[in-house]
């Protein structure tokens, strides 16, 4: 039998306040993140301004009333405003938030142009205006249409010719050479090769209009339209035998494929572009690596003081007072959160920067190996906090723009007891493979002697996993390929 009664427990567990919560927030936005949050903070708080704003409003000022306390806000609201709110309280605690509004059903016009710009055009959108721009009849014009909606993303027809008509039947006295023809139509709009039945289709539309007169035509459409599984597979051997090509011919014909699009739809399906602001700027001067902030992700952001000194004036009712005081110290922690976040960020930049300077100067090969803990113990942060300030942070280098993400990699140990980064050893694949010769190119067992030849002690498997990674075939399909 259960029995009621009080029982004294100690225990620990992690408690967070409202500052630290949001500190770490900030800390794993992007720089675009970053700016839309600000935005959004601005909307809804009043005692917060852009430092810009409030230097064009200085001249509209009016003169302060006599009765108005001339001392800082800050320091009249220092007994009634706490620094710290306590362990897991929120907002609600301390302050009434009631007067909250959400902006969330609307757009405000930066984020309208910011999408006007970066949505690209679809390709049912392109297909249609091309369609929409042409000589064809008012029937002709519906047909197409309908064939329109029955291509896919691939761009490759989802239905027969024959399920089209049935659809049109109910709507159009025409018959099925109708509906081909203007398919035909449709296939040699751009891009070349949409609408096509199958991959094989698409590629000898666009091989007939690239290549009209070429001697090889025949062939080509034969090998495309008919033994497109063959060349898949690399079977030249059966290719010339089939098509009764010899070397030179079969040479000839695959260049020429290799011009071809296998994917004429894809640039239409990019969806939205996303652009990188780079956090941090790093270049060498003087000898020295310097490493700054990127201006533009630091908005200066302040307290607007026309509206934080009202709370000291006497005429200010309590409900008034009560927001001024709630929106002041949020406003604060805001601050003070952003000041923290770009403190860490340049921090961090500065620990990868001190340790990956040989990448900088010759390249990935020279990259050493660094995981989080190595940062975390240099800077006296935890593993979390260096995984959040290298999450969607870029840094500008000479080299180009990388993710903090990128200059982390395990490590493989030397013959001379040294460590190699992964992302060295994946660079020296790269060279080794650059330079072999294509007709006898490296097998996995013959890169991982070259490796160790070199000092680095790495398995055949580890070689054919970085292999792969680097997105390079094996020996066998690179010979083929040749």
């Amino acid at each position: 039998m259960l029995k009621q009664g009080i029982h004294l427990k100690l225990g620990q567990s992690l408690s967070m306040t409202p500052q630290l919560q949001q500190a770490i927030k900030m800390l794993q936005l992007s720089s675009l993140e970053l700016e839309q949050e600000i935005q959004n903070v601005l909307e809804t708080n009043p005692l917060l301004e852009r430092q810009e704003d409030s230097e064009s409003n200085l001249s509209n000022e009016t003169e302060r009333e006599p009765d108005i306390a001339e001392h800082s806000s800050e320091s009249s609201l220092s007994e009634t405003i706490p620094e710290e709110l306590s362990t897991d309280s929120q907002w609600d605690d301390t302050y009434d938030t009631e007067w909250k509004t959400s902006n969330t059903e609307g757009e405000s016009a930066s984020d309208y142009i910011e999408k006007l710009h970066s949505e690209s055009e679809g390709l049912r959108e392109h297909l249609v205006w091309q369609i929409d721009m042409s000589n064809l009849s008012s029937i002709d014009k519906q047909i197409a249409h309908l064939i329109i909606d029955y291509i896919g993303d691939d761009g490759l027809l989802t239905e027969p010719p024959e399920q089209i008509l049935e659809a049109l039947e109910a709507e159009l006295p025409i018959e099925l050479d109708e509906v081909e023809a203007v398919l035909r139509f449709i296939q040699h709009l751009d891009p070349v090769g949409v609408g096509a039945r199958d991959l094989g289709q698409s590629l000898w539309l666009q091989f007939n209009f690239t290549y009209p007169n070429h001697t090889l035509k025949k062939k080509a459409q034969q090998l495309l339209e008919k033994d497109l599984d063959l060349l898949a597979k690399r079977d030249y051997k059966s290719i010339k035998k089939q098509i009764r090509l010899n070397s030179d011919q079969l040479d000839t014909l695959i260049d020429l494929v290799k011009t071809l699009d296998p994917n004429p739809a894809g640039r239409f399906s990019q969806g939205d572009v996303d652009y990188i602001k780079p956090d941090v700027y790093v270049k060498k001067v003087k000898g020295r690596w310097l490493v700054t902030h990127n201006a533009e992700t630091l908005p200066a952001i302040q307290v607007n003081d026309s509206y934080a000194e009202l709370v000291s004036d006497s005429r200010t009712d309590k409900a008034a007072a009560d927001y001024i005081k709630n929106n002041l110290q949020q406003a604060r922690w805001f601050i003070k959160s952003l000041e923290n976040r770009n403190t860490t960020i340049l921090n961090v930049a500065h620990a990868i920067v001190e340790r990956q300077m040989a990448f900088l100067q010759y390249g990935e090969e020279a990259m050493k190996p660094m995981v989080l803990k190595d940062l975390a113990e240099q800077l006296d942060l935890h593993e979390s906090t260096i995984s959040r300030v290298t999450t969607k942070k870029y840094l500008h280098t000479p080299r180009g723009i990388y993710e903090f993400k990128f200059f982390f990699s395990s490590h493989v140990n030397t013959e001379a007891g040294g460590e190699c980064s992964a992302t060295a050893i994946r660079a020296m694949i790269k060279k080794i493979i650059t330079a072999e010769n294509p007709r006898k190119p490296y097998s996995d067992n013959k890169l991982t002697n070259l490796l160790n030849e070199q000092g680095i002690n790495v398995a055949r498997r580890t070689v054919a996993k970085y292999r792969e990674a680097l997105a390079i075939p094996s020996s066998h399909d690179r010979k083929a390929l040749s």
